[in-house]
């Protein structure tokens, strides 16, 4: 599944947020888009899903305009995992990844012992399966969160959308689910917060500031001290870790940039 963003712009209450945006995610990518709170990071994923339709600017899914499909036409090509799930009614865990199915079917259409073995592999694939029966309200943060990428396995559609994947994840879970996603052999969209773990599993990233996107590339083209600087400000240095062969980035606290104190903050 190819996505191409062109030339986007967002107003909101008479601000504009997105400024003549343009991405590309290649079949197969887990591309990364990175940039500091407030930079459009959420905005840009809203209108790629539809929730917030940009003033100008074409959103396309293998050649074909997005706004022109019908939703369930979306749903079975993108599968979205947002930052935020507000939800108040008591489903059970099996219920809510049952909903990933949704897409597939008619109205009134009954679930089938195939939609049932798709949901139980989900559940496993996130290590949840032994939850299926709890309440989802139940859950911990980070335990609602991988039931909500369960759901988006077992929609089965070639592109996932993530917004923050990794939150409320303890460090573990993060490793697991990232690692998860690069074996799918789907195209992944995500915003993502840690930028060692960009660097780690991106193949390419968008670094977006004030609505802009500024640069892109690999995590090698992008991650130097400068564009840290500038973008997120902060004092960093780069290394390419020994075992992973990733840019390893070690962040300075303001005293230790200054030279008043020795040692480094990990990512």
């Amino acid at each position: 599944m190819n996505v191409t963003a062109q030339d986007l712009s967002v107003t909101l209450d008479k601000k504009a947020v997105l400024h003549d945006v343009g991405l590309q995610v290649r079949t197969g990518e887990l591309v990364g888009l990175i940039g500091p709170n407030g930079s459009g990071k959420s905005t840009l994923l809203k209108s790629i899903y539809r929730v917030l339709k940009p003033d100008a600017g074409l959103i396309s899914l293998d050649g074909d305009d997005l706004y022109r499909l019908s939703p369930q036409q979306a749903a079975r090509r993108m599968a979205v995992v947002r930052q935020e799930s507000s939800m108040e009614v008591d489903f059970t865990v099996a219920e809510i990844v049952m909903m990933g199915r949704f897409p597939h079917k008619r109205c009134w259409e009954a679930d089938t012992s195939e939609d049932q073995r798709i949901c139980e592999e989900a559940l496993s694939r996130v290590g949840m399966q032994a939850f299926a029966q709890r309440s989802y309200l139940s859950l911990s943060g980070g335990e609602k969160q991988r039931v909500l990428i369960a759901r988006a396995l077992a929609q089965q559609a070639k592109l996932l959308v993530l917004d923050e994947p990794t939150n409320h994840l303890d460090i573990r879970c993060q490793l697991h689910m990232l690692d998860l996603l690069k074996t799918l052999r789907v195209t992944v969209l995500a915003a993502l917060h840690d930028l060692n773990l960009a660097a780690m599993y991106c193949d390419r990233l968008y670094v977006i500031r004030e609505g802009r996107i500024v640069t892109s590339g690999t995590p090698e083209e992008v991650f130097t001290p400068e564009l840290i600087r500038d973008v997120f400000g902060v004092e960093a240095d780069v290394m390419i870790h020994p075992r992973t062969g990733k840019p390893h980035i070690f962040f300075m606290s303001e005293r230790t940039a200054d030279g008043r104190q020795s040692g480094s903050l990990l990512a």
